[in-house]
């Protein structure tokens, strides 16, 4: 080629060449980060829990647990009240300050304060606290009553129930345990 001539133009085949190798990069990007997201997602926690024996006659537990449980029992059945802290209505934390109050424990009012004035524990036990969010918040606490279920006020046009935390939203969403001490 003389200087002043043109090249020529690439031709399809040759830029053909290279697409694949770009896109086969491209989607393995896509790959990685695919990956990447979901092993975040998977960092979940698991709800450990054990129980040292039927947590309905309470062996092997201290009597603060087993009030704390039956103040919560005594509760089943209230209707649920965004706020409420008295038996005519309560909502998740409101509960739970009510059934540690009856040991002389005073809690801060609401589910996440709750979660963030507490020490975290690995392994829950009857009459522990569960703390249910997104993130570092929590929007729901119940009371770990044994055999993998806890008592908590579920929500509005509800009432305070006993659910299991085997439920795939429970374990999706959970965020830690606690147990105050007094």
């Amino acid at each position: 080629m003389q200087s002043g001539t043109p090249s020529p133009a690439p031709t399809w085949h040759s830029t053909r060449g290279r697409e694949p190798k770009a896109a086969h990069r491209y989607l393995g990007y896509l790959m990685l980060l695919a990956v990447l997201f979901l092993a975040g997602c998977s960092s979940q926690k698991t709800i450990v829990t054990r129980d040292d024996g039927p947590a309905i006659d309470g062996n092997n537990l201290s009597i603060d647990r087993i009030l704390v449980m039956s103040a919560a029992k005594d509760a089943l059945g209230t209707p649920y009240q965004w706020g409420g802290t008295s038996p005519s209505g309560y909502d998740c934390s409101g509960l739970v300050q009510m059934a540690y109050g009856k040991i002389g424990i005073s809690l801060p009012r609401t589910s996440n304060d709750q979660f963030h004035a507490l020490d975290e524990i690995d392994v829950a036990r009857p009459g522990d606290l569960l703390f249910f969010g997104a993130g570092s918040h929590a929007t729901h606490v119940g009371i770990y009553m044994g055999d993998r279920q806890m008592i908590h006020a579920p929500g509005s046009g509800r009432t305070v129930s006993v659910s299991s935390l085997d439920i795939r939203y429970w374990r999706k969403h959970y965020l830690g345990a606690a147990a105050p001490a007094n």
